[in-house]
């Protein structure tokens, strides 16, 4: 359901902080064109907490059409209130999207029980449901125990781990029937040397066909390739997370020309220094 390289779509505004659709879907069709296997619109790297509800399902609506069926979409309908995330993801599974990714609520910090109630309730929606765990931004894990419990659920088919383990990926792929995809650009590789079955990718929104590449290679079992990938890129990887994402991503996209480098507050610009050592990487890559 989730295997390969999916990439997690910035959100262009305009100058005046409006959302730039016509920009997004020009990304959307480059994505495509980078042989990318997913989109993953309105998650962390689209800003979703700065958006309205009607612009984020408009997002939904806007990836679901440029996609064509020509990738799947994984729409970010997550929310800390279960009853938000029902509304978002209900409009998500209206729109078309092949599947909901779904964020350990944040700052409201619920019980393992809790965790387990919401993200249930959200998959008896019927739409397929990617959990993600992201410590770092909700001040929760979903323990292993839950994931193999969640993994009864039929409509809970996968998780994206951004919390910095390949540990974490070891055991949960031991223990049940789950796809994990990492959720960090730096560890896709080693990740999927324990059985993890690709990415949902900051880093492909600037490269979407290197990552692409080295994730195919590791699924094809070439895993002379797909480190020689994860190496010459690892630079950029590491670079892109500088500071809070999606800002660096944004200054990247911003410097090959793809976007303008508009932010909502209380997002703003990376520091000079940061964005030259970001700049360097890319032009050692040739991406500038």
């Amino acid at each position: 359901m989730i295997e390969g390289a999916h990439t997690a779509l910035v959100t262009p505004f305009n100058a005046d902080g409006s959302i730039d659709f016509g920009k997004y879907t020009e990304l959307i069709a480059r994505q495509i064109e980078g042989k990318i296997d997913g989109i993953v619109p309105v998650g962390t790297t689209g800003e979703s907490p700065a958006v309205t509800m009607e612009e984020h399902c408009k997002l939904i609506d806007t990836a679901v059409e440029a996609a064509a069926g020509k990738v799947k979409v994984i729409a970010g309908s997550g929310a800390n209130s279960t009853k938000e995330a029902l509304h978002l993801t209900r409009h998500a599974k209206e729109a078309g999207a092949d599947a909901s990714l779904q964020v350990t609520p944040y700052y409201n910090k619920p019980s393992q029980e809790g965790l387990y109630r919401h993200f249930s309730t959200v998959a008896d929606l019927g739409l397929p449901v990617v959990l993600y765990n992201v410590p770092g931004r909700t001040a929760r894990e979903i323990a292993v125990q839950t994931v193999v419990r969640l993994a009864g659920h039929g409509n809970i088919v996968g998780i994206k781990e951004a919390g910095g383990s390949v540990d974490r990926v070891s055991d949960i792929v031991r223990r049940c029937d789950i796809e994990v995809v990492s959720g960090d650009d730096s560890l896709t590789f080693p990740m999927m040397a324990v059985g993890a079955k690709g990415v949902i990718s900051v880093a492909s929104n600037v490269a979407p066909e290197p990552v692409s590449e080295m994730v195919h290679a590791a699924l094809s079992g070439d895993w002379t390739k797909g480190r020689e990938q994860h190496l010459k890129y690892y630079g950029l990887y590491t670079d892109l997370f500088l500071d809070t994402n999606p800002i660096p991503v944004k200054a990247a996209m911003c410097m090959m020309g793809l976007i303008e480098e508009v932010y909502r507050l209380p997002m703003c610009e990376m520091d000079n220094g940061l964005k030259e050592q970001l700049a360097e990487t890319m032009r050692d890559l040739q991406l500038l």
